[in-house]
């Protein structure tokens, strides 16, 4: 098949604006203060001593949590520690209650886990979009002394105090929710395919860990089909126990239904693919069992390095031979090989999706 030019297949790709990723903030979320009650005597023209008509204090506003789709970083809240919603108003005379305070909506990306600071217990996982979450409820405003009248007591003096506000700390940290996550050592040719395949616009260098921060691109597919892919740092070996920040990158692909592994046919380092294969695989068994099991293509990229169609298929050979399996072959350079890549990354999530809809309907009939 003759290679594809890049962006040649399916229709105009698209992709999510590009903003700084910052994955992590810790904020504190107070919610309002209820209004007191009020103390006050009807005193009309005629009537110079009427009943109490204090009136009740407003309730507090709540503070909420939403996952709002088109929000993609916490950079706004990683700049803006504090969060309050308004306070209630007290009760007035004349029986004039006060006016409730405003709730606050902070908005989040999906996919945002919500945790306790102080003990570290996870509140919420906000993975779907406008899921909202009550966080911290505004105190009740306090009674005014119209309610405290009594046979015995005409004219009580007494009102109750708003409740206090509701403080809490809260740590927040961000994984992305894409369909695929690209994976690889450093320069494996990911951010380029990215670039390709969608409109995203990540930093792209002839050197290893150009990219600093995960990235998502939608690549958009004939028959309004879609796919959202996330590009991560190079991985590196001790990745799983923080080397190269790849904890941090790491769980930025759990959310992710399929992998696709990309290996460089030669490395600019001179290291050899298949080992770098299992650098990478080690890690992520490491990291966590769960992902790695989940399942991959493997991608031999940058083949239009090797100029002749001899060279490709022996490499190819030789690398399937050692690792036992199939691989897909792509040059993001002249696109070859792009179209099919996608086209099997479609399959094997519609045949995830299929599976995961058997298995519910089984749980459902269990249950």
């Amino acid at each position: 098949m003759p290679g594809l030019a890049p962006k040649d297949f399916g229709a105009v790709p698209r992709s999510i604006p590009h903003t700084m990723l910052v994955d992590q903030a810790t904020i504190i979320v107070r919610s309002g203060r209820g209004g007191d009650g009020h103390v006050s005597f009807a005193r009309y023209k005629y009537i110079p001593k009427g009943g109490p008509d204090g009136g009740d204090g407003g309730n507090g506003g709540d503070v909420w949590l939403v996952a709002t789709p088109g929000v993609d970083t916490l950079l706004d809240l990683a700049g803006r520690h504090h969060w309050a919603a308004g306070n209630g108003e007290p009760g007035e005379s004349k029986q004039c209650h006060g006016r409730r305070g405003e709730d606050l909506e902070i908005r989040l990306p999906p996919g945002t886990l919500v945790y306790d600071d102080h003990t570290g217990e996870l509140i919420v996982d906000l993975h779907k979009p406008h899921q909202r979450l009550l966080i911290a409820k505004g105190g009740r405003g306090g009674f005014g002394n119209e309610h405290f009248a009594t046979p015995t007591d005409q004219a009580p003096r007494t009102a109750t105090p708003g409740e206090p506000a509701t403080e809490r700390t809260l740590r927040l940290e961000l994984k992305l929710i894409a369909d695929v996550g690209l994976i690889g050592k450093p320069n494996a040719g990911k951010s380029t395919m990215l670039s390709v395949i969608s409109r995203a616009r990540p930093k792209i260098a002839d050197y290893p860990f150009t990219t600093l921060e995960p990235n998502l691109g939608i690549a958009e597919l004939s028959g309004l089909r879609r796919i959202i892919f996330a590009d991560i740092p190079g991985l590196i070996q001790g990745a799983h126990q923080g080397h190269g920040l790849g904890t941090q990158f790491l769980r930025h692909i759990e959310r992710t239904r399929l992998l696709v592994h990309l290996l460089e046919v030669e490395p600019a380092d001179g290291s050899d693919p298949v080992e770098n294969y299992h650098v990478v695989r080690n890690e992520l068994a490491s990291y966590s069992e769960e992902l790695a099991r989940k399942p991959q293509i493997i991608v031999l990229t940058k083949m239009d390095l090797l100029a002749r169609e001899d060279d490709r298929a022996v490499a190819r050979e030789m690398i399937e031979q050692a690792l036992g399996t199939s691989v897909m072959c792509v040059s993001s350079a002249s696109g070859q090989g792009l179209e099919p890549l996608l086209e099997e990354c479609w399959k094997i999530l519609v045949k995830l999706k299929e599976n995961a809809e058997v298995e519910a309907s089984k749980d459902a009939t269990t249950d």
